[in-house]
Protein backbone atom coordinates (compact mmCIF):
# COMPACT_ATOMS: atom_id res chain seq x y z
CA UNK A 1 0.00 0.00 0.00
CA UNK A 2 1.12 3.69 -1.06
CA UNK A 3 1.08 5.88 2.04
CA UNK A 4 0.51 9.07 -0.87
CA UNK A 5 2.44 11.72 -2.07
CA UNK A 6 3.43 13.82 0.81
CA UNK A 7 4.72 10.52 2.48
CA UNK A 8 6.52 10.43 -0.51
CA UNK A 9 7.83 14.48 -0.75
CA UNK A 10 9.02 13.76 3.29
CA UNK A 11 10.95 10.96 2.55
CA UNK A 12 12.65 12.56 -0.59
CA UNK A 13 13.22 15.43 1.45
CA UNK A 14 14.66 13.18 4.71
CA UNK A 15 16.97 11.40 2.50
CA UNK A 16 18.56 14.42 0.98
CA UNK A 17 19.26 15.99 4.41
CA UNK A 18 21.06 12.47 5.83
CA UNK A 19 22.92 12.53 2.08
CA UNK A 20 23.98 16.64 2.81
CA UNK A 21 24.78 15.67 6.72
CA UNK A 22 27.09 12.83 5.52
CA UNK A 23 28.99 14.86 3.36
CA UNK A 24 29.79 17.55 5.42
CA UNK A 25 30.91 14.83 7.98
CA UNK A 26 33.19 13.00 5.41
CA UNK A 27 34.72 16.55 4.42
CA UNK A 28 35.40 17.04 8.84
CA UNK A 29 38.84 15.71 9.73
CA UNK A 30 37.94 13.30 12.78
CA UNK A 31 39.30 15.83 15.71
CA UNK A 32 36.66 18.38 14.26
CA UNK A 33 34.18 15.20 15.04
CA UNK A 34 35.69 14.63 18.56
CA UNK A 35 35.74 18.91 19.49
CA UNK A 36 32.11 18.76 18.13
CA UNK A 37 31.04 15.81 20.28
CA UNK A 38 32.05 17.52 23.05
CA UNK A 39 30.51 20.21 22.63
CA UNK A 40 27.07 18.82 22.10
CA UNK A 41 27.25 17.01 25.52
CA UNK A 42 28.40 20.25 27.81
CA UNK A 43 25.15 22.31 26.38
CA UNK A 44 23.16 18.67 26.98
CA UNK A 45 24.70 18.68 30.81
CA UNK A 46 23.81 22.10 31.66
CA UNK A 47 20.33 21.90 30.09
CA UNK A 48 19.57 18.92 32.39
CA UNK A 49 20.73 20.87 35.46
CA UNK A 50 19.12 23.78 34.94
CA UNK A 51 15.53 21.43 35.06
CA UNK A 52 17.12 19.92 38.36
CA UNK A 53 17.21 23.28 39.86
CA UNK A 54 13.87 24.55 38.82
CA UNK A 55 12.20 21.62 39.64
CA UNK A 56 13.87 20.30 43.39
CA UNK A 57 13.97 21.48 46.96
CA UNK A 58 16.59 21.23 49.16
CA UNK A 59 16.05 18.24 51.53
CA UNK A 60 18.12 20.50 54.03
CA UNK A 61 15.81 23.73 54.13
CA UNK A 62 12.66 21.60 54.11
CA UNK A 63 13.83 19.93 57.65
CA UNK A 64 14.67 23.17 58.50
CA UNK A 65 11.26 24.63 57.78
CA UNK A 66 8.97 21.94 59.45
CA UNK A 67 11.27 22.10 62.56
CA UNK A 68 10.03 26.05 62.87
CA UNK A 69 7.04 24.50 61.92
CA UNK A 70 6.21 22.26 64.88
CA UNK A 71 8.17 24.47 67.48
CA UNK A 72 5.60 27.04 66.94
CA UNK A 73 2.26 24.76 67.08
CA UNK A 74 4.23 23.02 70.35
CA UNK A 75 5.48 26.83 72.62
CA UNK A 76 2.04 27.86 72.80
CA UNK A 77 0.70 24.52 74.44
CA UNK A 78 3.27 24.72 77.14
CA UNK A 79 3.16 28.02 78.11
CA UNK A 80 -0.59 27.06 78.80
CA UNK A 81 0.71 23.91 81.04
CA UNK A 82 3.56 25.79 82.59
CA UNK A 83 0.75 28.90 84.07
CA UNK A 84 -2.32 26.05 85.21
CA UNK A 85 -0.01 23.59 86.33
CA UNK A 86 2.74 24.66 88.34
CA UNK A 87 5.36 22.58 89.41
CA UNK A 88 5.90 21.60 93.37
CA UNK A 89 9.23 23.31 94.74
CA UNK A 90 11.73 20.38 96.23
CA UNK A 91 13.05 22.74 99.31
CA UNK A 92 13.13 22.10 102.78
CA UNK A 93 9.55 22.98 104.62
CA UNK A 94 10.15 23.57 108.20
CA UNK A 95 7.41 23.10 111.42
CA UNK A 96 8.47 24.15 114.76
CA UNK A 97 6.88 21.51 117.29
CA UNK A 98 4.08 23.37 119.61
CA UNK A 99 1.98 22.06 122.85
CA UNK A 100 -0.12 19.74 121.95
CA UNK A 101 1.52 18.14 118.30
CA UNK A 102 2.17 14.91 117.57
CA UNK A 103 3.96 13.46 113.94
CA UNK A 104 0.36 12.76 112.55
CA UNK A 105 -0.57 16.11 113.23
CA UNK A 106 2.77 17.54 112.30
CA UNK A 107 2.67 15.29 108.68
CA UNK A 108 -1.05 16.63 108.06
CA UNK A 109 0.30 20.11 108.11
CA UNK A 110 3.06 19.29 105.89
CA UNK A 111 0.40 17.88 103.35
CA UNK A 112 1.65 14.12 104.13
CA UNK A 113 -0.31 11.21 104.89
CA UNK A 114 -0.25 8.58 108.06
CA UNK A 115 1.10 6.14 105.29
CA UNK A 116 4.33 8.20 104.71
CA UNK A 117 4.46 8.72 108.59
CA UNK A 118 4.48 4.95 109.04
CA UNK A 119 7.17 3.92 106.16
CA UNK A 120 9.47 6.55 107.98
CA UNK A 121 9.01 5.13 111.68
CA UNK A 122 9.23 1.82 110.98
CA UNK A 123 11.59 1.47 108.47
CA UNK A 124 14.46 3.89 109.09
CA UNK A 125 17.05 3.03 112.24
CA UNK A 126 15.62 6.15 114.17
CA UNK A 127 12.00 6.07 113.58
CA UNK A 128 11.32 5.74 117.07
CA UNK A 129 13.00 8.48 117.92
CA UNK A 130 11.19 10.39 115.70
CA UNK A 131 7.99 10.65 117.94
CA UNK A 132 9.46 11.75 121.05
CA UNK A 133 8.55 15.38 120.21
CA UNK A 134 8.86 18.40 122.62
CA UNK A 135 8.25 22.46 122.05
CA UNK A 136 11.20 24.03 120.60
CA UNK A 137 11.98 20.66 118.17
CA UNK A 138 11.74 21.56 114.41
CA UNK A 139 10.61 19.28 111.67
CA UNK A 140 11.41 19.95 108.03
CA UNK A 141 10.44 17.89 105.34
CA UNK A 142 11.40 17.52 101.60
CA UNK A 143 9.29 16.25 98.39
CA UNK A 144 10.16 15.69 94.68
CA UNK A 145 8.42 17.61 92.37
CA UNK A 146 5.82 14.56 92.36
CA UNK A 147 4.95 15.40 95.74
CA UNK A 148 6.48 12.50 96.61
CA UNK A 149 8.37 12.59 100.49
CA UNK A 150 12.07 12.23 100.51
CA UNK A 151 13.96 13.66 103.11
CA UNK A 152 13.38 14.70 107.02
CA UNK A 153 15.57 16.29 109.35
CA UNK A 154 14.05 16.68 112.85
CA UNK A 155 16.37 18.95 114.82
CA UNK A 156 16.15 18.65 118.58
CA UNK A 157 18.39 21.24 119.41
CA UNK A 158 21.60 23.60 117.94
CA UNK A 159 23.61 20.31 118.52
CA UNK A 160 21.37 17.38 117.94
CA UNK A 161 19.60 16.16 114.96
CA UNK A 162 18.46 13.57 113.32
CA UNK A 163 18.21 13.04 109.30
CA UNK A 164 15.91 10.60 107.22
CA UNK A 165 15.67 9.92 103.93
CA UNK A 166 14.08 7.52 100.92
CA UNK A 167 16.03 4.53 99.80
CA UNK A 168 13.64 3.16 97.41
CA UNK A 169 10.81 1.49 98.93
CA UNK A 170 11.91 2.70 102.29
CA UNK A 171 13.95 5.09 104.46
CA UNK A 172 17.41 5.58 106.17
CA UNK A 173 18.42 7.49 108.88
CA UNK A 174 21.43 9.12 110.99
CA UNK A 175 21.92 10.79 114.02
CA UNK A 176 24.30 14.11 114.00
CA UNK A 177 25.13 15.32 117.52
CA UNK A 178 27.85 18.76 117.42
CA UNK A 179 30.22 19.11 120.16
CA UNK A 180 31.00 22.53 120.88
CA UNK A 181 33.87 24.69 121.48
CA UNK A 182 34.30 25.28 125.38
CA UNK A 183 35.62 28.28 126.67
CA UNK A 184 36.13 28.82 130.03
CA UNK A 185 35.18 32.68 131.06
CA UNK A 186 34.15 34.78 134.33
CA UNK A 187 32.34 37.39 135.55
CA UNK A 188 31.63 38.85 138.90
CA UNK A 189 28.55 41.59 140.02
CA UNK A 190 27.76 43.47 143.22
CA UNK A 191 23.73 42.60 143.96
CA UNK A 192 22.17 45.99 144.10
CA UNK A 193 18.63 44.92 144.65
CA UNK A 194 18.35 40.97 143.79
CA UNK A 195 20.82 38.12 142.41
CA UNK A 196 18.61 38.05 139.12
CA UNK A 197 18.89 41.64 138.07
CA UNK A 198 22.75 41.06 139.31
CA UNK A 199 23.31 38.42 136.92
CA UNK A 200 21.30 39.73 133.72
CA UNK A 201 23.74 42.63 134.24
CA UNK A 202 26.70 40.56 134.60
CA UNK A 203 25.56 38.82 131.04
CA UNK A 204 24.60 35.91 132.48
CA UNK A 205 21.56 33.73 131.06
CA UNK A 206 18.50 32.82 132.83
CA UNK A 207 19.95 28.93 133.05
CA UNK A 208 22.96 30.24 134.25
CA UNK A 209 21.06 32.42 137.25
CA UNK A 210 18.63 29.54 138.03
CA UNK A 211 22.12 27.01 138.04
CA UNK A 212 23.36 29.28 140.15
CA UNK A 213 20.50 29.29 142.50
CA UNK A 214 20.67 25.17 142.19
CA UNK A 215 23.79 25.36 143.48
CA UNK A 216 23.56 27.35 146.51
CA UNK A 217 19.68 26.60 147.25
CA UNK A 218 20.42 24.09 150.26
CA UNK A 219 22.27 27.07 152.07
CA UNK A 220 21.03 30.29 150.60
CA UNK A 221 17.21 31.35 150.49
CA UNK A 222 17.76 34.01 147.53
CA UNK A 223 14.00 35.06 148.33
CA UNK A 224 15.72 36.32 151.77
CA UNK A 225 19.16 35.86 152.67
CA UNK A 226 20.76 38.31 149.74
CA UNK A 227 21.27 41.91 150.86
CA UNK A 228 22.43 45.25 149.10
CA UNK A 229 26.40 45.42 148.71
CA UNK A 230 26.69 40.79 148.24
CA UNK A 231 29.18 40.09 145.64
CA UNK A 232 28.79 36.81 143.52
CA UNK A 233 31.70 35.41 141.40
CA UNK A 234 31.72 32.71 138.50
CA UNK A 235 33.60 30.53 136.69
CA UNK A 236 31.96 28.59 134.00
CA UNK A 237 31.72 27.49 130.13
CA UNK A 238 30.82 29.33 127.03
CA UNK A 239 29.66 27.29 124.23
CA UNK A 240 30.78 28.14 120.48
CA UNK A 241 29.68 26.56 117.34
CA UNK A 242 31.16 27.31 114.29
CA UNK A 243 32.48 30.82 115.81
CA UNK A 244 29.54 31.28 117.07
CA UNK A 245 28.53 31.43 120.76
CA UNK A 246 25.35 28.80 121.02
CA UNK A 247 24.47 29.25 125.18
CA UNK A 248 26.60 28.97 128.39
CA UNK A 249 27.54 25.58 129.29
CA UNK A 250 28.19 24.20 132.92
CA UNK A 251 29.67 26.30 136.40
CA UNK A 252 33.15 25.21 137.26
CA UNK A 253 33.24 27.49 140.31
CA UNK A 254 30.89 29.88 141.86
CA UNK A 255 31.28 32.16 145.42
CA UNK A 256 28.60 33.88 147.29
CA UNK A 257 29.39 36.90 149.72
CA UNK A 258 26.51 37.25 151.76
CA UNK A 259 26.72 39.41 154.91
CA UNK A 260 30.20 38.97 155.26
CA UNK A 261 30.21 35.78 155.00
CA UNK A 262 31.30 33.76 152.17
CA UNK A 263 29.87 30.21 150.42
CA UNK A 264 31.74 28.47 147.76
CA UNK A 265 31.11 25.47 145.38
CA UNK A 266 33.07 23.63 142.59
CA UNK A 267 32.21 21.02 140.07
CA UNK A 268 34.05 17.87 140.31
CA UNK A 269 33.11 14.22 139.23
CA UNK A 270 33.99 11.97 141.70
CA UNK A 271 35.27 8.54 141.51
CA UNK A 272 32.33 6.92 141.18
CA UNK A 273 31.61 9.30 137.84
CA UNK A 274 29.28 11.45 139.49
CA UNK A 275 29.38 14.63 138.81
CA UNK A 276 28.45 17.37 141.57
CA UNK A 277 29.30 20.48 143.73
CA UNK A 278 31.10 20.53 146.69
CA UNK A 279 32.58 23.43 148.55
CA UNK A 280 36.14 23.99 149.19
CA UNK A 281 36.14 21.04 151.88
CA UNK A 282 34.70 18.92 149.89
CA UNK A 283 31.11 18.61 151.44
CA UNK A 284 28.30 18.50 149.14
CA UNK A 285 26.45 21.44 148.37
CA UNK A 286 23.12 18.72 147.68
CA UNK A 287 21.43 19.16 150.67
CA UNK A 288 18.31 16.81 151.70
CA UNK A 289 16.17 20.22 151.20
CA UNK A 290 15.72 23.52 149.25
CA UNK A 291 15.43 26.59 151.59
CA UNK A 292 13.08 27.77 148.88
CA UNK A 293 11.04 25.54 146.75
CA UNK A 294 10.25 27.62 143.34
CA UNK A 295 11.74 30.43 140.77
CA UNK A 296 10.94 33.00 143.12
CA UNK A 297 10.19 37.12 142.60
CA UNK A 298 9.69 38.14 146.15
CA UNK A 299 8.31 37.30 149.16
CA UNK A 300 5.02 38.43 150.67
CA UNK A 301 4.95 37.14 154.54
CA UNK A 302 7.47 35.28 157.02
CA UNK A 303 7.13 32.25 159.09
CA UNK A 304 4.40 34.05 162.01
CA UNK A 305 2.57 31.98 164.51
CA UNK A 306 0.39 34.68 165.44
CA UNK A 307 -0.12 36.24 161.67
CA UNK A 308 -3.53 37.82 161.59
CA UNK A 309 -5.13 36.16 158.52
CA UNK A 310 -5.16 38.76 155.35
CA UNK A 311 -9.20 37.17 154.51
CA UNK A 312 -10.74 35.51 158.14
CA UNK A 313 -9.05 38.94 160.00
CA UNK A 314 -8.15 36.46 163.02
CA UNK A 315 -4.95 35.72 164.32
CA UNK A 316 -4.38 32.27 163.29
CA UNK A 317 -1.33 30.14 163.05
CA UNK A 318 0.82 30.44 160.16
CA UNK A 319 2.95 27.66 160.09
CA UNK A 320 4.92 28.10 156.73
CA UNK A 321 6.32 31.10 154.50
CA UNK A 322 4.13 32.28 151.75
CA UNK A 323 6.33 33.21 148.80
CA UNK A 324 4.49 35.30 146.48
CA UNK A 325 5.47 34.70 142.88
CA UNK A 326 3.09 35.69 139.45
CA UNK A 327 0.94 32.78 138.63
CA UNK A 328 2.10 30.16 136.20
CA UNK A 329 5.58 30.01 138.44
CA UNK A 330 7.57 26.61 138.72
CA UNK A 331 7.11 25.02 142.52
CA UNK A 332 9.78 22.19 143.34
CA UNK A 333 9.77 19.53 145.16
CA UNK A 334 12.14 20.58 147.81
CA UNK A 335 13.53 17.02 148.49
CA UNK A 336 13.52 14.07 147.21
CA UNK A 337 9.98 11.32 148.37
CA UNK A 338 6.80 10.35 147.59
CA UNK A 339 3.33 12.38 146.65
CA UNK A 340 1.15 11.42 149.97
CA UNK A 341 -2.11 13.77 148.75
CA UNK A 342 -2.33 15.74 145.61
CA UNK A 343 -5.72 17.33 145.79
CA UNK A 344 -8.26 20.61 146.40
CA UNK A 345 -9.93 21.96 149.39
CA UNK A 346 -12.16 25.45 149.96
CA UNK A 347 -9.29 26.61 152.47
CA UNK A 348 -6.37 25.36 150.78
CA UNK A 349 -7.21 25.54 146.99
CA UNK A 350 -4.99 22.83 144.81
CA UNK A 351 -2.28 21.59 147.24
CA UNK A 352 0.70 18.84 147.38
CA UNK A 353 1.85 17.31 150.42
CA UNK A 354 5.07 14.99 149.87
CA UNK A 355 6.68 12.49 152.30
CA UNK A 356 9.94 12.74 152.75
CA UNK A 357 11.43 9.43 154.48
CA UNK A 358 10.22 8.89 157.77
CA UNK A 359 10.11 12.30 159.32
CA UNK A 360 9.99 14.99 157.19
CA UNK A 361 6.60 16.01 155.14
CA UNK A 362 6.73 19.20 152.90
CA UNK A 363 3.23 21.13 151.90
CA UNK A 364 2.59 23.24 148.80
CA UNK A 365 -0.90 24.93 148.74
CA UNK A 366 -2.84 26.94 146.78
CA UNK A 367 -1.60 25.87 143.48
CA UNK A 368 -2.53 26.66 139.78
CA UNK A 369 -1.74 22.99 138.49
CA UNK A 370 -0.89 19.87 139.93
CA UNK A 371 1.77 18.29 137.77
CA UNK A 372 2.12 15.08 140.34
CA UNK A 373 -0.60 12.38 141.51
CA UNK A 374 -1.19 10.85 144.61
CA UNK A 375 1.80 7.77 145.43
CA UNK A 376 4.30 9.40 142.81
CA UNK A 377 7.80 9.32 143.33
CA UNK A 378 9.51 13.13 142.94
CA UNK A 379 13.12 13.98 142.79
CA UNK A 380 14.31 17.46 144.98
CA UNK A 381 13.97 20.34 142.23
CA UNK A 382 11.46 18.17 140.18
CA UNK A 383 8.75 20.67 138.72
CA UNK A 384 5.47 19.47 140.80
CA UNK A 385 2.98 22.36 140.08
CA UNK A 386 2.75 26.09 139.73
CA UNK A 387 1.76 29.05 141.34
CA UNK A 388 -1.81 29.97 141.62
CA UNK A 389 -4.12 32.07 144.11
CA UNK A 390 -7.11 29.11 144.24
CA UNK A 391 -8.65 28.65 147.77
CA UNK A 392 -8.25 31.26 150.51
CA UNK A 393 -6.20 33.40 148.42
CA UNK A 394 -6.04 36.84 148.06
CA UNK A 395 -3.75 36.89 145.59
CA UNK A 396 -0.97 34.63 143.47
CA UNK A 397 1.66 32.85 145.72
CA UNK A 398 2.94 29.74 147.31
CA UNK A 399 2.27 28.66 151.21
CA UNK A 400 5.00 26.05 151.82
CA UNK A 401 5.21 24.41 155.47
CA UNK A 402 7.22 21.80 156.67
CA UNK A 403 6.79 19.45 159.26
CA UNK A 404 8.77 17.22 161.35
CA UNK A 405 7.61 14.04 163.30
CA UNK A 406 4.34 15.74 162.54
CA UNK A 407 5.05 19.09 164.02
CA UNK A 408 5.15 22.22 161.60
CA UNK A 409 8.62 23.87 162.02
CA UNK A 410 10.17 27.21 160.50
CA UNK A 411 10.95 26.34 157.19
CA UNK A 412 13.78 28.91 157.24
CA UNK A 413 15.82 27.55 160.24
CA UNK A 414 14.77 23.49 160.59
CA UNK A 415 17.64 22.93 157.77
CA UNK A 416 20.37 23.74 160.72
CA UNK A 417 18.75 20.51 162.31
CA UNK A 418 18.89 18.23 159.41
CA UNK A 419 21.51 15.69 158.83
CA UNK A 420 24.64 17.47 157.48
CA UNK A 421 25.38 16.86 153.50
CA UNK A 422 27.75 14.06 152.40
CA UNK A 423 31.37 14.85 152.03
CA UNK A 424 33.80 13.41 149.96
CA UNK A 425 35.89 10.31 151.31
CA UNK A 426 39.58 11.36 152.65
CA UNK A 427 41.37 9.01 150.27
CA UNK A 428 39.55 11.46 147.12
CA UNK A 429 40.40 15.24 148.80
CA UNK A 430 43.98 14.92 147.42
CA UNK A 431 42.55 14.53 143.54
CA UNK A 432 39.59 16.62 144.79
CA UNK A 433 41.81 19.51 146.18
CA UNK A 434 44.16 19.41 142.66
CA UNK A 435 41.05 19.42 140.14
CA UNK A 436 39.68 22.63 141.93
CA UNK A 437 42.85 24.49 142.45
CA UNK A 438 42.74 26.87 139.12
CA UNK A 439 39.41 27.41 139.67
CA UNK A 440 39.86 28.38 143.40
CA UNK A 441 42.71 30.89 142.62
CA UNK A 442 40.62 32.20 139.60
CA UNK A 443 38.05 33.27 142.34
CA UNK A 444 40.00 34.76 144.70
CA UNK A 445 41.19 36.95 141.88
CA UNK A 446 37.92 38.10 140.59
CA UNK A 447 37.18 38.59 144.60
CA UNK A 448 40.04 40.96 144.44
CA UNK A 449 39.44 42.67 141.30
CA UNK A 450 36.00 43.83 142.61
CA UNK A 451 37.20 45.20 145.86
CA UNK A 452 39.35 47.65 143.53
CA UNK A 453 37.26 48.20 140.58
CA UNK A 454 34.81 50.72 140.14
CA UNK A 455 30.81 49.60 139.25
CA UNK A 456 29.29 50.37 136.30
CA UNK A 457 25.80 51.67 135.92
CA UNK A 458 24.37 48.20 136.38
CA UNK A 459 26.32 47.03 139.34
CA UNK A 460 28.72 44.31 136.95
CA UNK A 461 32.49 44.83 137.80
CA UNK A 462 34.29 46.85 134.83
CA UNK A 463 36.88 44.36 133.99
Amino acid sequence: MRAGPIFDLFLSHFNSGFESVSAILSNLRRWHVILLSFGIGLLSFAAWMTLIEEGTVDPYLEITELRKEIEQIEKPTLSEKDSSIPEKDSTWRTFKVRNGDNLSIIFAKAGFSDRDLYEVVKTSTHGEELSKLYPSHTISFQSDHNGILIGIEHQRSLLESTSYWRVGGSFESKELILTPEKIITWVSARIESSLFLAGQSAGLTHNSIMELANIFGGVIDFFLDPRKGDTIHLVYEQLFLSDKKIGDGDIVAAAFYNRGKEYTAFRYKNSDGDVGYYNAEGVSMRKAFLLAPLDFTRISSNFNPRRLHPIYKTTRPHRGTDYAAPRGTPVYASGDGRVIESGYTKANGKYIVIQHGQKYITKYLHLNRRKVRRGQKVVQSQVIGTVGSTGAATGPHLHYEFLMNGVHRNPRTIHKKLPKAKSLPQKEMQAFQRGIFSAKKQLLVLKEELLIAPKNKTGAAAH
